[in-house]
């Protein structure tokens, strides 16, 4: 497994990799759902193709300085994994390699981005667009894993892929999670142990609720099984349409029911579909 950390060098090295080149980014901190998108990667590159896994804690997608310097970044252990799963290449640069100090261009979404995460972090999904586009070039990826559990994430680079015909196949794979039905994440290994053991509340709030037949009662009863917990603190909670990521008051069409729930300053995301 080779390891590259500059741009210039990582084109380099992709000119030597055979077939069909499919690429997983990650921020690092990788768990289990981070390995299952690489096993998924394998699969999709076939036997005679290759797997790149990016590893960045991108630093113009957070809306809060103290989240990024609280970001988990175990890379020895990262590199680990990857070696493990047979991964042929990571990517592992410091901003300063991807970002120029008087940088002046930005990719944006301006509809499926405007709610949710979005509403309440300004700016994020530009960093996302941005860093993903320049992952894309930079690695010359014919395809790409991301998890559905960012699931707007997901949206939105699906619509820069459609609207920039971006050549790469977005490829998603369902939300892993923990025994006790919390959705894995980097931002878990934050938690205390108190605040842990509460956190499965999330998922089990959404699928209480999705049994409800009024969206009034879903939302309602969604909050108040997430709010009966002192440790939390509630970002949103919306109902939103599966296709336009906009917010919805009836269940005519597929619909999300999703939410960004604080403990502290740790934020975590999880949705249903209803």
């Amino acid at each position: 497994m080779k390891v590259v950390e500059s741009p210039a060098t990582l084109r380099q090295e992709i000119s030597t990799l055979p077939g069909k080149r499919v690429l997983v980014p990650t921020m690092g901190a990788l768990h289990e759902g981070h390995l299952q998108l690489i096993r998924l990667a394998r699969q999709t590159a076939g036997p005679h193709g290759s797997v790149i896994v990016s590893i960045f804690v991108n630093p113009i997608q957070f809306d809060r300085p103290s989240d990024v310097a609280a970001y988990p970044r175990p890379m020895d252990s990262d590199l680990a994994a990857c070696e493990n799963e047979g991964v042929d290449l990571v990517f592992a640069p410091q901003a300063s390699s991807m970002y120029h100090p008087d940088r002046s261009i930005t990719v944006s979404e301006s509809l499926l981005s405007s709610g949710l995460c979005g509403a309440t972090r300004p700016g994020h999904f530009d960093g996302v667009c941005t860093v993903v586009l320049k992952l894309f070039l930079l690695t010359g990826c014919h395809a790409a894993v991301f998890g559905e559990k960012d699931f707007q994430q997901l949206a939105v680079i699906r619509r820069m892929v459609r609207d920039l015909d971006v050549p790469v196949e977005i490829i998603p794979h369902p939300t892993v999670r923990e025994p006790d039905g919390l959705a894995m994440s980097s931002r878990n290994s934050r938690l205390s142990p108190e605040q842990r053991a509460d956190a499965p509340r999330i998922q089990q709030a959404l699928k209480n609720a999705a049994s409800l037949k009024n969206p009034a009662d879903i939302l309602a009863s969604a909050r108040n099984h997430i709010q009966t917990s002192p440790l939390t603190r509630i970002d949103y909670i919306e109902l939103i349409d599966a296709e336009t990521l906009q917010p919805t008051t009836t269940l005519s069409r597929p619909t999300i029911l999703a939410t960004a729930v604080f403990y502290n300053d740790v934020r975590l995301i999880d949705h249903i579909t209803l």
